[in-house]
């Protein structure tokens, strides 16, 4: 039998062959998920020796990294905003890129004392369920085409005690929305360009299609959702987007093309890359 840090030693060179990024941190979840434990517990008992089933099942989960099978897609568990989140197939895994979006919307929403919220593209939940755990008395309605999706996000709401602050609603983008106003707008919509989707990391490939999918230069739902967004959006509302990295200019222009917006601008991420365009109605 081996001892968890044989295991662990193990594991990272495996990973390491197959140019897995983040080998030893990955290798540790993957453990700590097996174990069901702490971080704590593998540093402090690293000498243990875990039994052949735990041995088994760990390895069988490496060789599925190893495939291209996303660690998240294994644990079912992503972190984002300090918060849990349930993930699978059926939904984006969340982006720490993304949460400069939600910190972004929540600044405004306490410069505007802004309390009602339209995600549009809600996926996994994690852009709703983050506002409304951390901006106290807001209402979100949150919007995703796809009804699997829905489901994951509506458990991530009940698990993380939002679910009385949000409304789900299966619609493809402002479709189904009655003539509610909102005094935000925020959406992480796909935007991936159509040939760089072909050489996208096997681990992403996994992910929904439909939640990365930007059309041929990567702008088709902003085009869809700028022309649209004022109707939606109280005076003086704010409509927040994701964007990629080098598509700040374009998004930008779509919306100054609309003459309904003023206080255009845009926010980088962590790593200085341009991130997240917000703009006022007037």
């Amino acid at each position: 039998m081996m001892t968890i840090r044989q295991a662990l030693d193990k594991s990272v060179a495996l990973m390491k062959s197959s140019q897995i990024e983040s080998p030893k941190m990955k290798s540790r979840l993957l453990m700590q998920y097996v174990l069901k434990c702490t971080r704590q517990h593998l540093i402090v008992y690293d000498n243990k020796q875990i039994s052949k089933e735990q041995e088994k099942t760990f390895f069988e989960y490496v060789a599925k990294m190893k495939r291209g099978t996303p660690l998240q897609h294994i644990t079912h568990t992503q972190e984002f905003m300090k918060l849990s989140f349930f993930v699978n197939e059926d939904v984006l895994i969340p982006r720490h890129d993304t949460e400069c979006l939600v910190e972004e919307v929540i600044a405004i929403s306490k410069k505007l004392n802004a309390l009602t919220f339209l995600d549009l593209c809600t996926g996994s939940g994690a852009i709703a369920v983050s506002l409304a755990k951390y901006i106290p008395n807001s209402k979100v309605t949150a919007i995703d085409i796809s009804s699997k999706a829905l489901k994951i996000a509506k458990r991530n709401a009940k698990s993380n005690e939002v679910e009385k602050q949000i409304t789900f609603l299966q619609s493809d983008l402002f479709e189904k929305l009655s003539n509610e106003r909102f005094d935000v707008i925020v959406s992480n919509p796909p935007y991936v360009k159509r040939d760089v989707m072909k050489k996208l990391d096997k681990t992403v490939k996994e992910e929904p299609s439909i939640a990365l999918d930007g059309g041929y230069d990567g702008l088709d739902f902003y085009r869809r959702i700028i022309p649209d967004a004022y109707q939606f959006l109280r005076s003086k509302g704010y409509l927040c987007m994701e964007i990629g990295y080098d598509q700040k200019e374009d998004v930008m222009d779509l919306i100054k093309k609309q003459d309904k917006f003023m206080n255009i601008y845009c926010k980088k991420d962590l790593f200085d890359k341009d991130r997240v365009v917000c703009a006022k109605l007037l």
